[in-house]
C-alpha cells in the first residue's frame, strides 16, 4: 500500500531550525522514499511499512531534543505531484 505523510516538526527551543533541517536531511537518505519540503511542512511518499519504519526511527532520534512536537497527517494514497 502506498501512503502520503505530511509532517510538521516543532522543536521547542530557541535554536529550532537546525533540528528541523537535520530531520529533513535524515529522511532524504532513504532512497526508497520520496521527500518534498516546503516552507510549512515536509511530505513523504512511499510504501506504508517503509515510510512508517523510517518515521519511527527518525522521530525517535529527534526526540533527543527535549520537548519536540511532531504533527503528522497520513493518507492511504500516493498524492505526490510529479
Amino acid at each position: 500500500m502506498k501512503i502520503s505523510v505530511d509532517i510538521s516538526y516543532y522543536p521547542l527551543k530557541d535554536e529550532f531550525i537546525p533540528p528541523i533541517l537535520e530531520f529533513i536531511d535524515r529522511m532524504n537518505r532513504y532512497e526508497s522514499l520520496r521527500v518534498q519540503t516546503n516552507g510549512m511542512s515536509t511530505q513523504v511518499f512511499g510504501d506504508y511499512f517503509e515510510v512508517m519504519n523510517a518515521l519511527t526511527h527518525e522521530i525517535h532520534q529527534s526526540f533527543e531534543v527535549p520537548h519536540s512536537v511532531f504533527i503528522l497527517k497520513v493518507i492511504n494514497a500516493d498524492l505526490e505531484k510529479h
